[in-house]
């Protein structure tokens, strides 16, 4: 590694203020991580699990060698030079009042703001034109700040409110009910909820959904029988009804329940995995209604989005990878008297309503673009956007024309705007005031060729007048799975990164959705390689146009992302400086026996599927794939102790086979977060700490001892 050493005169210039002096290694002893002689079979191949007993979360063993392994990690990380200056510089930029769309409920205006550093965002209201006051403070529901908001839903009249939260950081939830109006709480909490919203019928009780709790722990056994309750008010949580799910027949992982906004049809969606649904209603006007099929089959992912009387509106890519909004009427809502409403076009589809209009957002190469239909689906205008990057929003209740919109990009905050639904008018409704001038940098869409010739396209962010010369330091960036789409937005943490000559560029590979159903199944099971490909060639792409080079790039991705960036450092490990896998899915071979992980089978397939994805899953997968002998990159796995989606125990096999297994000086820790899971809640100051850690060893470990740019002042100021 090169030592750098950047004075005044060329903060902005890597290249001419290195020096040949050698940057000394921080020493490394990693701990003897025990191994057991626990062998799998599949097909008839013998598969060594030897780090199996990481997998019991419950364990004192394994919460010695989390306890081992943080230590090591720490101390490292105490010992980067410049780790406490971009913790402050991250505290200095992210400290500016964020305030959310509004919305109403009753007499109410509702929105979410945080002063700057607070853990949680805070619910505000306020009536017509008076002072804004405080309704609902998450950060009083923990000394900590690791009890979180999950999510807050208000009754017909908004009279009731309830809402659920989240404890370390699980994604099993307790909801709450309160007095909208004394913000008092007017039932016992209902436990043991999990992936489920909050949909009131009236204001006499409400829907959700969640699973029995299953036998050994709760954070990592198997969760496989999704099922919806009505909860009605003043009755005990043992008397909610199962409304669906539940039986053999209707064996669902994931069922949700849901009320069109006229309380007249409760809507009810059943899936076996993350892609495909079942579709249900029922016409709640007759007491003596049964529950209706509309799909009955799991070929698509359709629901319904709103209605007029018994005209039903439905988003499906049904026949139609792209999507597309069809209307029926619910006397007969079989797809064969679907009409098409909103047809399906070159780009992707993502619907709304509000104020008596439909809201039209396309991704044209993940960018947005928003056109207005009204009810009857005409096109009334195209909304002209503040500029190419992602909007947000352009929905409300049927009897709303104010409605608001957020717009965002890599290098620019996201902006609230004010909407007139009639009028298309729209004008600044709130602007952050943020220490980071985004006229200083700038976003370029590439299009570059993947191993199989797919072009692929990269948003790069960085300084103007950047000098390509192949030694930048560099962030690329992931997903690649589950329709999830990659589209422009900012953050605080990469703004400090670009401040310091630092390079983001994000590719939208295959298994997005960025190109609709087929660009999805394209990087799905035996196709999944593909995804691995594209993330390889953006890395080339990068390296040979000199934005940077092996030496000072990263790769990073978390959960679905965390698998790519394993894949990618398993196998090109020559190819980057720093590899980043966040909260990753690490063991293919059994990331379908813990929680809902069998849900994920329609984008992985699973070992027991067949020899052939057995053997497939196994040519990929991190753990399995981590050679004795091999160089491979800085390594920084992080992941939390409560993380209840993606195990931990996926990230600490990978940890223990890389720290085994290693071949020259290049580290490999693992920064194991306590009370936090996969991400969702997390505070903010653990927040700020994760990331100064992050971005600090991979500086570090592209060679740095100082940061690459001048932020002294900034820091100071």
């Amino acid at each position: 590694m090169k030592r750098f050493i950047i004075a005044a005169v060329c903060a902005g210039s890597l290249i001419s203020c290195n020096t040949s002096e050698k940057k000394q290694p921080i020493a490394l002893d990693y701990p003897v991580t025990k191994k057991v002689d626990t062998v799998d079979t599949y097909f008839g191949t013998d598969v060594p699990d030897p780090y199996r007993w990481l997998e019991d979360d419950r364990s004192p063993e394994t919460e010695a060698w989390v306890k081992t392994q943080n230590d090591i990690t720490f101390g490292y990380l105490d010992k980067i030079p410049f780790r406490d200056q971009l913790k402050e510089r991250l505290e200095k930029v992210w400290n500016y009042e964020k305030i959310t769309r509004p919305f109403k409920e009753g007499e109410h205006t509702y929105f979410y703001k945080n002063d700057g550093l607070q853990n949680h965002y805070v619910v505000y209201r306020k009536k017509g034109d008076g002072a804004a006051e405080v309704f609902l403070d998450p950060n009083t529901f923990s000394e900590d700040g690791t009890t979180s908001l999950s999510s807050l839903q208000f009754s017909k009249d908004g009279s009731l409110a309830a809402y659920s939260i989240s404890e370390g950081g699980s994604d099993w939830r307790k909801i709450i009910v309160m007095n909208a109006e004394t913000r008092e709480i007017v039932e016992d909490t209902i436990v043991d909820v999990k992936f489920s919203g909050i949909s009131w019928k009236g204001n006499e009780g409400f829907y959700y959904a969640s699973y029995d709790k299953p036998e050994g722990s709760e954070l990592s056994a198997k969760t496989d029988q999704h099922k919806l309750y009505y909860h009605k008010l003043g009755t005990p949580q043992k008397e909610d009804p199962v409304i669906f799910g539940g039986t053999d027949a209707e064996k669902h992982r994931y069922v949700g329940g849901y009320l069109t906004e006229d309380d007249r049809y409760l809507i009810i969606t059943g899936a076996v995995s993350t892609s495909g649904n079942r579709l249900f209603m029922k016409d709640l006007q007759d007491p003596n209604a049964k529950l209706v099929t509309i799909l009955d089959h799991t070929d698509s992912d359709s629901y319904v989005i709103d209605n007029r009387d018994t005209k039903l509106y439905i988003m499906t890519n049904l026949n139609a990878p792209n999507q597309k909004v069809v209307t029926v009427d619910a006397s007969d809502p079989a797809p064969e008297n679907w009409v098409d409403f909103i047809p399906e076009t070159k780009n992707v589809l993502s619907p709304s309503s509000g104020g008596g209009y439909f809201f039209a957002e396309y991704m044209v190469d993940a960018v947005s673009q928003v056109l207005q239909y009204d009810m009857d689906g005409k096109l009334v205008r195209e909304i002209e956007l503040p500029g190419p990057g992602n909007a947000g929003g352009f929905g409300g209740k049927m009897d709303e024309k104010e409605m608001y919109f957020s717009f965002t990009n890599y290098k620019t905050p996201g902006t609230t705007y004010k909407f007139d639904a009639d009028t298309g008018k729209y004008e600044v409704y709130w602007k952050p005031d943020i220490d980071f001038n985004s006229d200083d940098y700038e976003s370029k869409q590439v299009f570059y060729p993947s191993k199989d010739g797919t072009k692929v396209p990269m948003i790069i962010t960085h300084k103007k007048g950047l000098e390509l010369n192949g030694k930048n330091p560099t962030i690329l960036y992931g997903y690649g799975g589950f329709n999830i789409s990659l589209q422009p937005g900012f953050s605080i943490t990469n703004s400090v990164w670009l401040e310091q000559g630092g390079i983001y560029a994000v590719p939208n590979l295959r298994g997005g959705g960025e190109y609709g159903k087929e660009w999805h199944d394209a990087g799905t099971q035996m196709k999944k390689q593909n995804v691995f490909d594209d993330f390889i060639a953006a890395a080339e792409y990068l390296i040979e146009n000199k934005y940077t080079s092996p030496d000072y790039l990263a790769v990073r991705g978390g959960s679905n992302g965390g698998l790519l960036v394993g894949a990618t450092m398993t196998q090109r490990p020559e190819l980057m400086k720093v590899a980043l896998p966040a909260v990753g899915v690490m063991d293919m071979l059994r990331y379908h026996t813990f929680t809902a992980g069998a849900g994920w089978a329609y984008d992985y397939g699973t070992s027991e599927q067949s020899k052939e994805m057995f053997e497939y899953l196994k040519g990929y997968s991190p753990v399995h794939n981590v050679e004795a002998g091999t160089r491979y990159p800085s390594t920084l796995v992080t992941t939390g102790d409560h993380d209840d989606r993606v195990v931990p125990a996926h990230s600490f096999k990978f940890a223990a086979e890389l720290q085994e297994k290693q071949a020259g000086p290049n580290p490999v820790l693992i920064r194991i977060e306590t009370n936090a899971g996969h991400g969702a809640g997390k505070p903010t100051s653990v927040i700020i700490k994760e990331q100064a850690d992050i971005l600090g060893f991979a500086l570090y470990n592209m060679g740095y001892e100082v940061l690459p740019s001048k932020t002294t002042d900034k820091i100071k100021g």
